[in-house]
């Protein structure tokens, strides 16, 4: 009688070639980013009808912005975590009604403090939603190509970004504020129902949580053929997931095992800071210039540049990671945006070469930290994989506040331009540090096959 075949799924997903099931695995991940992007960009489009509306100062007005951040950094570390024990799928199904119903009900705020606790409540969906799509992506792709796909999907979040404004321009002057946010609201809701219908659990979730070998089969064969599916065992070759199996602790204190411990530690630090690097510059790049002598219209479309440059970076960094040694790409990635930044701060009375420094430090910066999520997903292993990921971008979430709220502070400091953007530099230089760092210390063995 013949023995039924073990397949190991990390192999045979390593061994085919990128199929269009994945590639619609990749689309539909892209869409859940890119509504990230969308909510992010549109409260800032909204904002100025909003303070008219209500007749808010800016004081008054922070705390909308505020919230969305914050709710963002409470769901990726409260509710990403989940995805590792009710499954990737069954999470972002969550995460995406919920932040698509909260937006539709922010639509009806009947006051700004109404507005705040709804801004919170669709932070919420949305920070459990992207690590979760980050992890997905990640565990349908190939290793040769997995860095490339994962940034490619990743790029989502800038297009939708970009979408924001271009949504919130033809629907605000005839339809107020508020028809933006149910345009956010919507978007999701139609979105929950192609997931329903074409998105799959991950197979190696479903492997760890031993679900039915036959449901696994037909899953592995969407991606290719193969006579050895049929009534095959499954496994997972992962060198560092029988310590983290053994951990009976809560998934987020399997972070914390001695295989992963300086290496979550290391991505945590990189994470803080590169995204307080980028908050601070999206958030105060304009006023910045503005106060160094450039125009409203000039100050908007240099700071346009980090995005494009951000976009760009992202796709090319990610092809260099799946080619170079990872790490130490991100390193000098992060240490580069430090030079931009810091240059930058000589070249604002020249609005082209300001230009491009701020189009270099996106693509550095903005591009490693997309590359830094794919490095992330490929460093935990199955069982601990979505919670590694979800607190990595909690920890980012609270760099983003610290940076959106420190550009205030610098202003007020005295600071002289250079010297200002040689300080906003320093975090981006740590974040290169800490990479350079994880690529000589961290064992490869602890990361995903």
């Amino acid at each position: 009688m013949t023995q039924p075949a073990y397949v190991d799924v990390t192999a045979f997903i390593d061994r085919h070639r990128v199929s269009r099931f994945q590639l619609r695995i990749v689309a539909l991940c892209f869409l859940i980013v890119a509504l990230d992007g969308f909510d992010t960009a549109a409260i800032g489009f909204i904002a100025p009808a909003i303070h008219v509306y209500w007749a808010l100062s800016p004081a008054q007005l922070a705390p909308i912005f505020g919230a969305g951040l914050a709710g963002l950094m409470a769901g990726a570390l409260v509710f990403g975590p989940f995805g590792d024990r009710i499954g990737r799928k069954r999470l972002l199904m969550l995460c995406v009604v919920g932040f698509g119903v909260a937006s539709l009900v922010s639509a009806a705020a009947p006051s700004p403090g109404w507005l705040v606790a709804l801004r919170f409540m669709t932070g919420l969906g949305l920070g459990g939603a992207m690590p979760n799509a980050i992890t997905l992506t990640s565990e349908y792709c190939p290793s040769a190509r997995r860095s490339f796909l994962v940034t490619t999907m990743f790029c989502g979040f800038t297009l939708g970004s970009a979408l924001g404004g271009f949504v919130a321009a033809a629907l605000i002057q005839d339809f107020g504020w508020r028809s933006v946010l149910i345009a956010g609201g919507c978007a999701p809701l139609v979105l929950a129902l192609a997931l329903a219908a074409w998105l799959p659990e991950s197979v190696r979730y479903m492997v760890n949580a031993r679900r039915s070998s036959d449901v696994i089969a037909r899953t592995l064969a969407r991606i290719a053929r193969d006579p050895r599916l049929d009534g095959a065992s499954f496994s997972i070759a992962e060198a560092a997931s029988d310590a983290v199996a053994s951990d009976a602790r809560p998934r987020v204190l399997h972070l914390l095992n001695p295989a992963l411990l300086r290496g979550t530690l290391l991505l945590w630090a990189a994470f803080f800071m590169s995204l307080l690097v980028i908050y601070l510059l999206s958030s105060w790049l304009p006023t910045l210039l503005h106060a160094s002598g450039a125009t409203m219209r000039t100050a908007a479309l240099v700071t346009a540049m980090f995005q494009v440059g951000g976009t760009i970076g992202a796709i090319v960094l990610g092809w260099l990671m799946d080619r170079l040694n990872p790490k130490f790409v991100l390193a000098v990635s992060y240490a580069a945006a430090g030079v931009f930044i810091a240059a930058l701060g000589y070249l604002t009375a020249t609005p082209w070469l300001a230009a491009l420094m701020v189009c270099g430090a996106g693509f550095c910066v903005s591009g490693s930290q997309v590359g830094a999520n794919a490095l992330s997903a490929a460093f935990y292993p199955t069982e601990c994989r979505a919670t590694g990921v979800s607190v990595a971008n909690g920890v980012g979430r609270i760099g983003s506040v610290v940076g959106a709220v420190s550009g205030g502070a610098m202003l007020a400091s005295g600071f002289t331009m250079p010297a200002l953007f040689v300080t906003i530099a320093v975090p981006a230089v740590i974040a290169g540090v800490a990479m350079a760092v994880f690529g000589m210390t961290v064992r490869p063995s602890a990361q995903l096959a």
